[in-house]
């Protein structure tokens, strides 16, 4: 015996598997539940994710299409009215705190 190990063929994913995998990953999974389930190594979905989001850590412009049954339109204006809705509770929280201390 040489003691040289058998090489396996490298496995090669197209793009449409990638976006998959990170729409798995936007809809709540966690990195590790993908990857086991697909029996895929994590720093590889670590990696996807990372291209799918770009150098800046915002996502790439997406065309305007349907998600689902919702619009990208749809999907923004929701998007905004959650950023306005967690600037609320966190005021509020504020609020609560300045209160409950009894001036």
């Amino acid at each position: 015996m040489s003691g040289k190990k058998t090489e396996s063929p490298r496995r090669k994913y197209d793009e449409e598997f990638k976006r998959d995998v990170v729409k798995m990953l936007s809809s709540g999974r966690s990195v590790q539940d993908v990857s086991q389930s697909l029996g895929i190594n994590s720093n590889m979905v670590h990696r996807w994710k990372a291209e799918q989001t770009g150098a800046g850590g915002t996502k790439k412009s997406l065309p305007d299409v349907a998600i689902g049954d919702v619009s990208g339109a749809d999907y923004e204006r929701v998007k905004a009215r959650l950023r306005e809705v967690e600037q609320e509770r966190d005021i509020l929280k504020k609020a609560l705190g300045i209160f409950s201390r009894g001036i």
